[in-house]
């Protein structure tokens, strides 16, 4: 599948209650998703809808879930958008995808269980293309990019974890098939000294040792922490997470 032109000019379980949603500037909205499953919670999360999304269409739209970094956990959804594909999308590009960012709480972590029940309202609300659900984040949004796309594979077309890492790679998930069909594209600086560029390398050549069949790594020579700005900002990557459906 091609990326729309648009985008290639411009960067060359138990019951979940979404709230009312708000319109938020710049055409994202931003609502709020109380959740229940082994505990209870609530995650604010910002949605960037396509230029030419309906509902009443029939179309099915391909969905991105953004996971921000640590810098960005709390309470004020505008710092969501300081990195990443919803950055992008407020200085005008017109990305393919209905993007969802949550938000993390304040001293909190990315845990798999609201980001399962986030997606599956996200489904229910609007005109998701199953099959072309892809997961990307940044830093801790790395980290959680590793844990969720690797424990629920069935979830998702294409993972894109950024300069993340963590020990994910457990004896139950090795012989999953869903895992070993999984698209896998991480990204990290080599002089990173935040998170070591170890980490992405380690879990990439074990993804290879247990039989997956795209995953590739991508290394910036000369980049620190920030491997996103680059990624994000390089058309190919966008292209790669569309050629992929589950």
């Amino acid at each position: 599948m091609k990326i729309l032109p648009a985008l290639l000019i411009a960067i060359a379980c138990q019951l979940c209650v979404p709230a009312a949603r708000a319109q938020f500037s710049n055409s994202l909205i931003a609502a709020n998703l109380k959740w229940s499953v082994t505990h209870t919670g609530e995650l604010h999360y910002l949605v960037q809808l396509p230029a030419d999304y309906s509902a009443k269409s029939g179309k099915r739209w391909p969905l991105m879930l953004f996971l921000h970094g640590a810098g960005e956990r709390g309470t004020n959804l505008d710092v969501v958008a300081s990195h990443g594909p919803l950055k992008l999308a407020k200085q005008g590009t017109n990305f393919p995808f209905i993007i969802v960012a949550p938000q993390c709480p304040r001293n909190e972590v990315w845990k798999n269980e609201p980001l399962l029940k986030l997606l599956e309202s996200m489904e229910t609300i609007y005109a998701v293309d199953e099959s072309r659900v892809y997961l990307t984040g940044l830093s801790m949004g790395g980290f959680g990019t590793w844990s969720l796309g690797v424990a629920h594979p069935e979830k998702f077309a294409a993972i894109a974890p950024i300069c993340g890492g963590g020990n994910i790679i457990e004896p139950r998930l090795a012989s999953r098939p869903e895992l070993k069909t999984l698209g896998v594209w991480a990204f990290h600086g080599v002089k990173d000294p935040v998170v070591p560029v170890a980490e992405s390398e380690r879990i990439v050549e074990t993804l290879k040792k247990i039989g997956c069949k795209d995953v590739r790594l991508t290394l910036y020579p000369e980049a620190g922490h920030d491997a996103w700005t680059e990624t994000y900002a390089n058309p190919k990557f966008y292209e790669w997470l569309l050629s992929h459906a589950r």
